[in-house]
């Protein structure tokens, strides 16, 4: 089952796993009119869908019985609006979690991996703040069950997926089609990188490598604003020459915006286990003697880095055209592969 299944995770979670041998994909949304487009999209027996909110338990219920595996990806994510409407991001991405973490428990679910972001590292706005709450809701229900349980619970967190709904990707490539300047808030500000299929990946490696309260977090490279503008002017020149000219105008910072996000806070990293292109960062197993914490304590926090946006492998603007590529939308734009959808459906 997903959770926010008609979202563009949930999406590209169907893509992967639609042809495989397994049985049945439950859709769970409060959205009825996006689950209405999937079915008629799908055409598939294999999908089935299910109205319901994480806010109400007793929907997720309905929809938990029978199921082995759980991607829960429904959240309130988009930082303006988290920010003017605090208790709306609580109720879905913590106490909505919560719900769906104990329905999944109750009906003997085997995986759930809850879908986390870096703006839960360090969190300064409300969307970050309610993530970052929910990752430690997951963690800590991990830790009470115990490897030996029958469930188990754990968390991804990534960063920005590259042309998901509401991204800023999208929105530049309509700006220049318009004959607007691209809008940028700060040209010096980097964001990680990746796309929906690393993101896939990564819930996908948590599924059969995590234990119980177990955060992964995938290596990510990332790039400035100003590189991501003139990677997508460079790109889109190839269609017309003129949005090669296309100006760029500096509107400054948004509502609870960072200059750069961090995927692995200095205290996660002092307990981080590097798995390749993974960081496992197992939960905190002590217990509430706080006696302990005044006498035992570590060093290493304090000699070590963040692993963030401004520290990670910075893309140049010929490794982010090659990035660019990998998105379904821009290669139907440059007429590498058929259009699939809509010419004005550029989330992926």
């Amino acid at each position: 089952m997903i959770t926010g299944g008609t979202g563009s995770f949930g999406n590209a979670v169907l893509r992967r796993f639609l042809n495989s041998d397994i049985k049945e994909i439950r859709i769970f949304s409060r959205d009825e009119k996006k689950q209405d487009d999937m079915r008629h999209a799908l055409q598939n027996a294999k999908v089935k869908f299910y109205i319901g909110d994480v806010r109400n338990k007793a929907s997720v219920d309905v929809a938990m019985r029978g199921v082995d595996y759980v991607f829960s990806a429904a959240a309130l994510k988009q930082v303006p609006s988290c920010e003017f409407f605090p208790m709306e991001a609580t109720k879905t991405n913590v106490i909505g979690t919560a719900n769906v973490l104990a329905s999944a428990i109750e009906h003997g679910v085997r995986n759930v991996v809850v879908l986390s972001t870096d703006k839960a590292a360090y969190p300064i706005n409300a969307m970050g703040i309610s993530k970052a709450l929910m990752e430690k809701v997951a963690i800590a229900k991990g830790r009470e069950l115990g490897d030996d349980a029958a469930t188990t619970i754990c968390c991804t967190r990534y960063g920005n997926v590259m042309a998901s709904r509401g991204s800023v990707i999208p929105l530049w490539v309509d700006q220049m089609q318009e004959g607007k300047p691209i809008t940028i808030t700060d040209p010096n500000m980097t964001r990680f990188m990746m796309t929906l299929d690393d993101a896939v990946d990564l819930v996908v490696y948590a599924f059969t490598h995590g234990h119980n309260g177990d955060l992964f977090v995938q290596k990510a490279p990332a790039a400035t604003l100003s590189t991501l503008a003139e990677a997508l002017k460079q790109t889109y020149a190839q269609i017309d020459p003129k949005y090669g000219d296309t100006e760029v105008r500096v509107i400054g910072t948004r509502h609870g915006e960072k200059l750069y996000e961090t995927l692995v806070t200095r205290e996660e990293m002092a307990k981080a286990v590097d798995m390749g292109d993974y960081f496992r960062i197992p939960c905190d197993t002590r217990d509430l003697n706080y006696d302990k914490y005044f006498t035992e304590g570590s060093e290493d926090v304090s000699r070590i880095e963040d692993y963030h946006s401004h520290n990670t492998h910075r893309l140049d603007v010929e490794e982010m055209k090659l990035l660019l590529l990998k998105l379904r939308f821009i290669r139907e734009d440059l007429g590498l592969q058929p259009r699939t959808k809509a010419k004005e459906i550029r989330s992926e």
